[in-house]
């Protein structure tokens, strides 16, 4: 691969840390997140899905959170290779996730569409949330 990918995991399972604290951290993940979808062959439309659900993913962290990271990847699994992006916080957690993951439903005057739209999104999605513990998000796109 060429020489700007240099340091992006490669082998499946190894795992790359993005911090985020604030919106360029947001930025950076994003970039990291789009990389590593090219180095695992994405289709135009499933890297743009994956980035826009990280996207989501990123800055619900800082609205809600303040900060936590993302951890980005390649898998493997019964479906193929795909990329596994984590996002978590040690923020106040999710109270109902069920309204949570209803359209429209927003606790900071949003339009509400980050994490119903993040999961529309992506082939996995899995939400853990536990008031005053955090979030974590998990979300796979799998090469088609």
């Amino acid at each position: 691969m060429s020489g700007e990918l240099r340091g992006l995991p490669s082998p499946l399972g190894e795992d790359l840390w993005a911090p985020v604290c604030d919106e360029p951290d947001v930025n950076i993940a994003i970039i990291l997140v789009g990389k590593v979808a090219d180095r695992l062959g994405l289709k135009p439309v499933a890297r743009a899905s994956i980035m826009t659900a990280a996207s989501e993913l990123a800055r619900n962290i800082i609205k809600y959170a303040g900060r936590g990271r993302m951890r980005i990847r390649l898998v493997q699994g019964s479906r193929g290779q795909g990329i596994e992006v984590v996002a978590e916080d040690n923020g106040p957690g999710i109270p109902d996730l069920q309204k949570a993951m209803q359209d429209h439903f927003s606790e900071s005057g949003t339009l509400g569409l980050g994490l119903p739209g993040a999961k529309r999104l992506m082939d996995d999605f899995h939400l853990w949330s536990e008031p005053g513990k955090g979030t974590r998000v998990t979300v796979r796109k799998w090469k088609a």
